[in-house]
This record gives structure tokens, C-alpha cells and sequence, in this order.
């Protein structure tokens, strides 16, 4: 039988590594920690704001017969909006998106072909954005500064891949349900009935109803004394965080 003999100092050195090894591992496991790596990324879907202002946003994926209405619409009535590209739309109907960026409107990324990309991996998902971009650059446009995810469906990947692309993720806090064809008066009743200062409005630039409503959701929109403005104006671009709600805010 061998006998292993210890000296208090090759003692002190063993003692030492598990200290420093319990120590590390109580680190890791802290609730601060484990709370941090699993924290909710969420992208914004309106801005802490004191003056009355909000964003009209619209999604074009699907047919494009009423682009050059809703832009006749904004036009005349004096405001500049949001217009959220896929790739595939800005391949086929360049001169459209020429038009919205020549107009004045932001020009945004809603992903290359518009799938589900909390079901990408995170290269794939950054690809969607990056071959979106791309398109929209070679449409004559600006490169998009602002990203929104297809479906409004995203996970922490989505918001990452966005922010590493010097992007901001942006969703949507007054939904108009344009895309279930209600009646022009709903809509406005609706859009009325949500908007607050820092709101971000959804509508879509194919569904039925839209280009008669938009008018009259203008007009309502204006008499309650607020401002329209493009997303990118309504957001603030540094020292910001976004809130459980997803409420943009400026840091303290």
C-alpha cells in the first residue's frame, strides 16, 4: 500500500484552487447570473416620449396596387411614414421603392423572404437581413437603418442579429387590423382609441380598406394635436434601454 504524504504548503495550494474553483462556480450560478443569461431580449415597440408624437408604419410584402395611392394620400396630407420592405418586394417592384425613399419616407428591412426567424439559427437570420438590405441598396434606396421581423415574431437571436447589424428591431404598440379588412370608421375608432405619445401604428400597404382609411386616420390623428413623424425620427438612436414593456426609454 502506498502512502501519500502532504506538506502544509502543497495542502494550502489544493486548498486554494478549490476556493477559488467553489467561488468561480457560485459566480456562475448566481440567480444575477443566470437571471442575465436568460434575459428577454425585446425589441421596441414605442418610445417614452412627452410630446405628442407618433409613427405610421406600413408592411409591403404582398402585392403592390395600392403603393402609389397611400403615397398620393401622404403626400397630400403632408407626412412622412414608414415603409417596411421584404426582399423579395424590392427586387420585384424597384421603381416603388425608388418612389417611397425620393418621397421622403424611411425605408425599412422586413426580412428577405419573410419566414418565422425565431426557427433560424443566427446566421441565417442575420443573412435575411443582410440580402434584404442589399435589395433595397440596389432599388436606389438608403441602406435601412431599422429592421421589423415577419409576423412580429422574434426571439433574443432576432433582436442580437439586429443590433450587431447597427439596426434597431422595431414592432408596433396600435395594431390598425388592416389585414382583417374592417370598416375605414374602425379603424380610425381603434387607431383613436390606442395612440399615445411615442406610438408606433401597424398597417399594411395591400389590405382592402387601408387606402380609404388612411386619410381619415390622419385627420383624426392630427385633430387629437399630435405629430406625424417617421420611426426614425420618433426613436432615440443612444443611451436608451428598453423597458419589460418594451417602451423605449432614455438611460438615467
Amino acid at each position: 500500500m502506498k502512502v501519500f504524504i502532504i506538506n502544509r504548503k502543497r495542502l494550502m495550494i489544493i486548498a486554494g484552487v478549490l476556493i477559488t474553483g467553489i467561488a468561480s462556480l457560485a459566480l456562475t450560478l448566481s440567480p444575477m447570473n443566470a437571471l442575465r443569461a436568460h434575459e428577454r431580449k425585446l425589441p421596441i415597440y414605442c418610445v417614452d416620449k412627452s410630446d405628442k408624437v407618433v409613427s405610421i408604419s406600413f408592411d409591403a410584402a404582398w402585392g403592390n396596387e395600392q403603393t402609389p395611392t397611400l403615397l398620393d394620400i401622404l403626400k397630400n396630407k403632408g407626412v412622412k411614414a414608414t415603409f417596411f420592405l421584404v426582399g423579395f418586394w424590392a427586387e420585384k417592384y424597384p421603381e416603388s421603392v425608388k418612389q417611397i425613399a425620393d418621397a421622403g419616407h424611411d425605408v425599412g428591412n422586413h426580412s428577405d423572404t419573410h419566414p418565422h426567424l425565431p426557427k433560424l439559427e443566427k446566421s441565417k437570420i442575420t443573412a435575411q437581413i443582410e440580402d434584404c438590405n442589399k435589395k433595397i441598396e440596389a432599388a436606389g434606396a438608403p441602406r435601412p437603418t431599422l429592421f421589423r421581423p415577419p409576423y412580429g415574431d422574434y426571439n433574443n437571436n432576432v433582436v442580437e442579429a439586429t443590433n450587431e447589424l447597427n439596426m434597431h428591431c422595431i414592432q408596433w404598440d396600435v395594431d390598425s387590423l388592416d389585414w382583417k379588412d374592417p370598416t375605414p370608421d374602425d379603424m380610425v375608432k381603434r387607431i383613436k382609441s390606442k395612440i399615445k405619445p411615442g406610438s408606433i401604428i401597424l398597417m399594411h400597404n395591400g389590405a382592402k380598406n387601408t387606402p380609404e382609411a388612411l386619410p381619415k386616420i390622419i385627420d383624426e390623428i392630427k385633430s387629437e394635436g399630435y405629430q406625424i413623424v417617421p420611426i426614425s425620427e420618433i426613436i432615440m438612436k443612444e443611451n436608451y434601454c428598453v423597458d419589460t414593456q418594451g417602451k423605449q426609454c432614455a438611460k438615467n
